[in-house]
């Protein structure tokens, strides 16, 4: 009987499936390396015979990631926290006894009734479903993936940092909205200005902190109230947790207790030791982990020289181009004026090739990075090395794009090589 881990790499499987089921409603870093049993840092997965070096600590002595600790602890607590609201008297949220890995995402076009949840939990290997309301708004304009949540059965979920701020959760029961990291960030929003939130109707919301939540691609949080009240679907997601479950096998027989409307994707990259084979973020599938061939030479060049022609042109967070770019945009655009069809998001990027030593990398090959310290693990930014010890990305607001001295500090996460056929499979089920 073959053995199998995580990959602990987060990945966007909530827009994956989300924005298939949910486009058009109102409009418009996750990856970790996970493993089944203790979760230690000092254990590896292999692909292609290739450690990784996705969130783990010291591949052959090449690679300085140091998971949990991208940004400092002290900086998590404050970027998580924001003074309490003033509203209506509810009770505070219980403190996390327990963190809950969230490892499959349920989402349907309308509700999904409580038998289906109440299924779902008596499933071998089910810890935990909890329904959500999944949609898209605006928040200042820009649309956002936003989960609506009842706060004590969603914030086990969150990571760890973000899970530990009683002061958030309690500001989101009382009709806040709590902010990614990154999206606050790089749209330099306040926590003590309201946010402008459009749904069926438009209102302001405070903002209740910023902290990144459990699930990738998710920019957003509010309570159930909230949610209704801005015409979000009701009780349409299932959030499951299966820590130590094949999930492929698991799936298979969720979706046999799902109405044909619903989907259900991986949130996590399993790996089965042994095997080449991986179930991937989208649909669950088993893929090859090194099927396919890297770039051509012909693709690498395009590649390489559309990255270069934008150099100096500015940052702009969900930017995808031609004239701004952020991060993954960048690579993206970049990589289509060569031909390859490539996912939008940073941590989906990540698994588009096979994982790297220091020692191997070439031009073209791709840097990750954890900048979010309210989700140490999470892969939250991208650049693109070109050789020499030097890479180029769309850094952040305020910055253009430019090239600079390859980081390999404890922030970097790892290094991929481009393997269009894979590329394309993940990007199939990606919305731009």
């Amino acid at each position: 009987m073959r053995s199998w881990a995580r990959r602990l790499l987060p990945v966007i499987a909530f827009v994956l499936v989300l924005g298939l089921v949910l486009a058009g409603l109102f409009g418009h870093s996750r990856s970790r390396l996970t493993f089944a049993g203790p979760r230690t840092h000092a254990q590896r997965a292999r692909v292609n015979g290739v450690a990784s070096a996705i969130g783990v600590t010291g591949i052959n002595g090449e690679v300085g990631a140091i998971p949990g600790v991208a940004g400092g602890g002290q900086l998590a607590t404050l970027t998580v926290a924001a003074k309490p609201l003033k509203a209506a008297a509810h009770k505070s949220v219980p403190k996390v006894i327990r963190l809950l890995p969230a490892d499959l995402l349920v989402v349907n076009s309308g509700v999904l009734r409580a038998a289906v949840t109440r299924e779902l939990r008596r499933l071998k290997g089910v810890v935990a479903a909890v329904p959500v309301d999944a949609g898209r708004i605006k928040v200042n304009g820009v649309f956002v993936n936003v989960l609506g949540v009842d706060p004590t059965t969603f914030r086990p979920f969150a990571a760890k940092p973000t899970a530990a701020s009683t002061i958030l959760w309690d500001n989101i029961a009382a009709g806040g909205m709590a902010i990614s990291y990154t999206m606050g960030k790089q749209d330099r929003l306040s926590l003590s200005k309201p946010v402008r939130v459009t749904g069926s109707r438009s209102v302001k919301l405070p903002v209740a902190g910023f902290g990144t939540v459990g699930i990738g691609g998710v920019d957003a949080v509010v309570s159930h109230g909230v949610a209704r009240s801005l015409g979000l679907p009701t009780d349409n997601a299932i959030i499951i947790s299966a820590p130590a479950t094949r999930l492929d096998r698991l799936m298979h027989k969720i979706k046999k207790l799902l109405p044909a409307t619903a989907s259900v994707a991986a949130l996590v990259t399993q790996i089965v030791a042994g095997s080449t084979e991986i179930t991937t973020g989208a649909a669950g599938d088993l893929m090859a982990a090194g099927q396919g061939a890297a770039l051509s030479t012909r693709q690498l060049s395009k590649f390489l020289a559309a990255a270069m022609s934008r150099i100096g042109l500015p940052y702009i967070w969900g930017a995808v181009g031609p004239f701004a770019f952020d991060c993954s945009g960048l690579v993206q655009w970049s990589l289509k004026q060569a031909g390859v069809v490539m996912p939008r998001v940073a941590a989906d990027q990540a698994r588009t090739g096979p994982l790297l030593r220091l020692s191997q990398l070439q031009p073209g090959d791709l840097l990750f990075y954890h900048t979010d310290p309210t989700a140490p693990d999470y892969i939250s930014h991208v650049a693109i090395y070109i050789g020499d010890g030097k890479m180029l990305q769309a850094p952040q607001t305020g910055m253009d794009v430019e090239i600079v001295k390859a980081d390999f500090g404890a922030g970097f996460a790892g290094a991929i090589r481009i393997y269009p056929t894979v590329a394309a499979q993940v990007a199939a089920n990606s919305p731009e």
